[in-house]
């Protein structure tokens, strides 16, 4: 597929950018829509001159904003929903905003696409599966989450969870609706601040001369997933028209993730190992805290690509001592 209208909502974002980046590369027509609560203009600054590529600020709820994305675009093929409210500070903090913004932006994109008759592609996350008892995650599983008295984590995950549920919605009414939960994304667009993520948070806490906090000791586990890897299976899941076996993707969720699994320990260890063997590194590594996490984290994620693979040809192909030795030269 070629030449196409393409609306990326959270295109600003750590994976929409690079999202809207490959999209160009490939020649379509692109609008990343982004309210910059959580992405970043900068992020795109390889685009802003480019012919095929536009930028709007608005709110994913908005629904006249949106409709004013379209008219710009002129047209559209493909939405890309990856907006939400992300960061697991948020969920405990603002779970109201997360729960809004992420349920009723999913409600309006969906509409939004049905009004257009464009292919539909959620950013879901493994968070759906709540605290995820069975592992690797893959569907069919359980979806479980404890009692909201306890903790608001999973205000992201139940509301990824509600998103997947009016998306198979959407799809048994005759959307084209495509599900991509992926798994732990990393590269060098990555948040590091305190509502960041913890690759992006380690890294920035070496260059800040900061400690590194690490939650119940660093036992939970993690399968971490380069940022390009990720976007192929977004591209792939968004614009292949059938999957490999001539099957439709309507409907399929797939889990786009590295199967390497490490414990957040061993990630700082390896972390730690890498800048240490960088010889034109002058600083000092930082001392490490062990704390009380957060409420509700899951003890493990490892998810099963197996259907990613099957119906896209997808698989993760880059290690994570490669990704991050990629991450840190990008950081220097």
């Amino acid at each position: 597929m070629s030449g196409l209208n393409i609306l990326v909502t959270g295109g600003a974002g750590f994976i929409g950018s690079s999202l809207c980046e490959r999209l160009v590369i490939e020649g379509h027509n692109v609008l990343a829509y982004d309210s910059l609560f959580r992405g970043r203009k900068s992020n795109l600054s390889s685009l802003q001159a480019h012919a095929d590529f536009q930028f709007m600020q608005g709110d994913v709820r908005d629904i006249d904003r949106l409709d004013e994305a379209i008219e710009l675009l002129g047209g559209v093929d493909i939405v890309y929903h990856l907006a939400a409210v992300n960061g697991t500070k948020w969920f405990h903090e603002a779970a109201h905003s997360v729960i809004d913004v992420n349920i009723n932006g999913t409600l309006r994109t969906l509409e939004l696409a049905m009004a257009h008759d464009a292919r539909y592609v959620l950013a879901s996350s493994p968070e759906a599966f709540g605290e995820a008892l069975q592992q690797p995650i893959q569907n069919g599983n359980d979806m479980t989450f404890t009692d909201p008295s306890i903790h608001q984590r999973h205000s992201y995950g139940a509301s990824k969870y509600l998103d997947e549920i009016a998306s198979q919605h959407a799809a048994r009414d005759g959307l084209d609706v495509r599900i991509v939960r992926p798994f732990n994304a990393y590269g060098p667009r990555l948040l590091g601040d305190e509502y960041g993520q913890v690759v992006a948070m380690f890294f920035q806490a070496i260059l800040s001369n900061e400690s590194i906090k690490l939650h119940n000791g660093g036992k939970q586990t993690r399968s971490f997933t380069w940022i390009d890897d990720v976007v192929e299976g977004f591209v792939l899941a968004g614009l292949q028209d059938k999957s490999l076996q001539n099957e439709s993707l309507t409907g399929c969720a797939l889990n786009i993730g590295s199967t390497e699994e490490i414990t957040i320990q061993q990630l700082q260890e390896t972390i730690f190992s890498l800048i240490s063997n960088d010889e034109t590194w002058v600083g000092k590594l930082p001392k490490i805290e062990s704390i009380d996490g957060y409420h509700g984290d899951a003890k493990r994620r490892l998810p099963d690509c197996s259907q990613a693979e099957t119906l896209l040809g997808w698989k993760s192909k880059t290690s994570l001592e490669q990704g991050l030795s990629m991450m840190w030269s990008s950081l220097r």
